[in-house]
């Protein structure tokens, strides 16, 4: 153990995290667990959804999900994929397939669940992408933004009915701490008007993530759902080795390994609204700042019109027959 407790653990864990490099690398995640004496929480008896379940955070995740008691929901685009995940979970798991690009998907999933009469306590939003080109789903959405915002958005409004009904009911979204370097475009919510950039397109989804998050636990009645986003610090994945190659040379020996960067995730999981209270943005087991850049955290306006453009393009988008 380090030794240091109280106000000086607090005034390191608030020092790393204005340093960024320390508080947002594996640095940060050890010194922070060995301060405050984290233990994984007890899940028993929680039923935990996860969204792109099948590599990375989303699998880790689950496998700390499952080793904590919950019983855990994978939502996964394939099948192959999914069926591994499923065994490396192990423990009380059922796999569920859903495209989270797909509005039409997406309703038809809803439905099923809802229809199966499956409890659900915790929603963690986690799928996300970052395409090397821009590419358009189906029903015509730039890609990243129909899967870091449309789907959360869509999955989590349909699934509130069976939430509210849950034991202390949770939403989670997993952000990145790249939403520090963005605003939010209502102007060009789908950024069509841009060259396309990978890294700054993904910083705009997961700005809007934020904001959803805090909009979603303005609305809700008190006793209901808590709502949390939260960021996994940087952490290896697949999916970030792929799409920043040049990062992860860099960064690789201070890099967070998946479970590390899972972990506030599991934690909120077990989190009561005390301890870990909606509309707050999370890393490493703690409320953090919105905002770094000043005029990118937008306002409660913003996060209300978000909501209502969601709500209207996905409004004339049937579920799939």
């Amino acid at each position: 153990m380090l030794p240091l407790r109280g106000k000086a653990a607090d005034a390191l864990d608030a020092a790393m995290d204005f340093a960024v490099v320390p508080g947002f690398s594996r640095i940060g995640y050890e010194a922070r667990r060995r301060m405050y004496g984290w233990q994984m929480p007890d899940l028993r008896g929680r039923s935990v959804m996860v969204t792109g379940a099948t590599s990375g955070l989303g699998e880790a995740a689950a496998i700390d999900l499952a080793r904590c008691g919950a019983k855990v929901h994978l939502v996964a685009r394939s099948e192959e994929k999914g069926r591994r995940a499923l065994a490396a979970v192990g423990g009380d798991a059922e796999l569920h397939l859903c495209d989270l690009s797909s509005v039409a998907a997406i309703r038809e999933f809803a439905a099923g669940f809802i229809g199966s009469g499956e409890p659900l306590d915790v929603l963690i939003n986690n799928a996300g992408v970052m395409p090397s080109e821009r590419e358009h789903t189906d029903e015509g959405f730039e890609l990243t933004f129909a899967t870091n915002l449309v789907g959360p958005y869509l999955l989590t409004d349909l699934l509130l009915p069976r939430l509210r009904d849950g034991r202390n009911p949770r939403v989670i979204v997993m952000s990145s701490g790249g939403m520090y370097s963005s605003g939010f475009s209502f102007r060009d919510p789908q950024l069509e008007g841009r060259e396309y950039r990978p890294t700054s397109f993904y910083a705009h989804t997961k700005r809007g993530e934020v904001m959803l998050v805090d909009e979603w636990q303005r609305r809700e009645p008190e006793g209901g759902v808590t709502f949390c986003s939260m960021h996994p610090g940087w952490a290896v994945t697949p999916g970030m080795s792929a799409a920043l190659p040049g990062f992860h040379r860099l960064t690789g020996p201070i890099l967070r390994d998946a479970h590390q960067g899972a972990d506030t995730a599991v934690w909120l999981a077990g989190a009561t609204a005390g301890e870990a209270p909606g509309g707050q943005f999370y890393e490493d087991r703690r409320p953090r700042t919105k905002e770094r850049m000043p005029g990118t955290a937008g306002s409660a306006e913003d996060g209300d019109r978000l909501l209502d453009l969601l709500a209207g393009i996905t409004s004339g988008i049937d579920a799939a027959d």
